[in-house]
């Protein structure tokens, strides 16, 4: 790519941009939310078209009016946010929009052809994938697998992952770094997307870093993971949480013998017990899938309780609605922030106050304060440093980082007894990451506890007090945070001595 740049109004996304990847390569692009990496791969993939800059494949300019020519061209991408029909199977799936037909043209589709080509492709690349499984209901790793197949069934030689391990858990996340290194062994290219130093230090051969839309410097992957902050935030960061110890007081959260059912009406939380105390953080350990989801659920009123009891500083909020535990002082950052943190065709300022809209100075009973919205929005994206044009931005225009900045400052701008963060950095940059943790500490250190539920390891032991390891919807042990790793993973596989 050459010299690629791509405008949006005033705002420009990709500057000039240069970018080289050879044959049997893995080179990641590195960059904060909205550096505008996606935005260069939509352009490579011929999503976008660019305003100025040429891309050349092999060495002959190439001429990108879709994702159709990308994909002749030998270009295939599996975007961050998966591009499959749930109620599809696998094989379905992988030939839509290339259907193999008998008998002509106008022939009758070969469902038989497309379950061996699955097959073929899963086993030449270790990826292996039932063909007749149905999308919806495969863990998002395996949905992962069968976007990729999808790709190297068109023949695809240069593979953009983008974000790929933004929703995965960390054995997921290892078993994709093997596919990773796998197919670049059988000669195919990667651009691997990313914000996740430990990922791309593991897997690339070249990093090339982006910020505010520029290639600022491209680095070997043995970098120290400090200079590769420096490098896309544009200034030193912190890459561990300073905290002094913590001073617990009076229980905050109580849940005792709590049962919560999934969607499927499966036991997913079996007979839990926790506490947690003002001016502390426990952490839940864990991998995705075993309870955690449910139990936050079923604190913030979000799911129904089967059976036990949920008590806020000794009041039974079992069976409160959302907006009563919200008023009662709970903050709540959800782990699905598109699904249950934002309304995407609200703007940043709505947004700021989806959870207070009712009172003063926001509003009243009969019309919202429109001026003290905007003034309050106005004062939150300047304390919270959320990347905006304007107040009255739609949400959905902000990058993904931007946009759990702005859940955390509206949760975080008022009163609280309790936080409960359910994976409060998931698709998150370095330098949001280090704001964000810096605020959950702030909060414990203001005397609010402090529930943390997060599948990173490494995220939950930087952030608690306490550390609970859950595993099939049971509390195993509650544990130091200094407590040696191969332990805890033990404990995470529900191995308990």
């Amino acid at each position: 790519m050459r010299g690629i740049t791509k405008r949006f109004g005033d705002l420009v996304a990709n500057d000039h941009i240069d970018l080289i990847v050879e044959p049997g390569e893995i080179h990641a692009l590195l960059g904060e939310n909205g550096a505008g990496k996606s935005t260069l791969m939509n352009v490579l993939y011929g999503l976008l078209q660019p305003d100025e800059g040429e891309i050349l494949v092999d060495g002959s300019p190439l001429k990108l009016k879709g994702p159709a020519d990308a994909i002749r061209a030998g270009i295939g991408m599996v975007h961050q946010h998966f591009m499959l029909v749930p109620v599809f199977t696998v094989a379905e799936n992988v030939i839509l929009g290339a259907e193999p037909t008998q008998g002509g043209p106008i022939g009758r589709l070969s469902l038989d052809q497309a379950r061996r080509e699955v097959i073929e492709v899963s086993e030449r690349y270790g990826l292996p994938v039932d063909p007749d499984a149905v999308v919806e209901d495969l863990p998002v790793g395996v949905q992962q697998r069968v976007e990729i197949i999808k790709a190297l069934t068109r023949d695809a030689e240069l593979l953009i992952l983008d974000e790929p391990t933004a929703v995965l858990t960390p054995q997921e996340t290892d078993d994709l770094l093997e596919v990773m290194r796998g197919l670049k062994e059988s000669g195919k290219s990667i651009v691997f997307i990313s914000h996740k130093l430990r990922e791309v230090k593991a897997v690339a051969d070249l990093i090339t870093v982006i910020r505010r839309g520029k290639v600022v410097g491209t680095a070997e992957p043995s970098a120290a993971p400090s200079e590769l902050a420096e490098m896309m935030v544009g200034r030193s960061v912190i890459l561990t949480v300073s905290k002094e110890p913590a001073r617990p007081a009076d229980p905050v959260l109580s849940v005792s013998e709590l049962v919560v059912a999934d969607d499927r009406e499966h036991r997913a939380v079996a007979g839990v017990d926790l506490e947690v105390r003002a001016g502390e953080v426990l952490g839940i350990a864990g991998v995705q899938g075993n309870g955690q989801t449910e139990l936050v659920e079923a604190i913030m009123g979000l799911r129904k309780v089967m059976g036990g009891r949920i008590t806020l500083q000794g009041i039974d909020i079992t069976t409160m609605s959302t907006r009563e535990t919200l008023d009662a002082g709970v903050g709540y950052i959800p782990e699905d922030r598109s699904v249950d943190g934002l309304v995407k065709e609200f703007t940043v300022a709505e947004n700021l106050v989806l959870d207070a809209y009712r009172r003063a100075p926001y509003g009243g009973r009969i019309a919202l304060n429109l001026g003290g919205i905007a003034a309050s929005a106005r004062e939150k994206i300047s304390e919270y440093d959320i990347r905006v044009q304007s107040h009255e931005q739609p949400i959905s225009a902000l990058s993904g980082g931007n946009q759990q900045k702005v859940i955390v400052a509206r949760e975080m701008s008022r009163p609280l007894k309790l936080l409960v963060a359910a994976q409060p950095t998931r698709g998150v940059d370095v330098g949001s990451i280090e704001f964000i943790h810096n605020r959950v500490i702030a909060e414990r250190d203001a005397g609010a506890a402090v529930l943390v539920v997060s599948s990173e390891l490494d995220e939950v032991l930087a952030l608690a007090d306490r550390v609970a390891v859950m595993y099939r919807g049971r509390i195993l042990a509650t544990v130091a945070p200094d407590t040696p790793r191969d332990k805890l993973g033990l404990l995470m596989a529900g191995v308990h001595d």
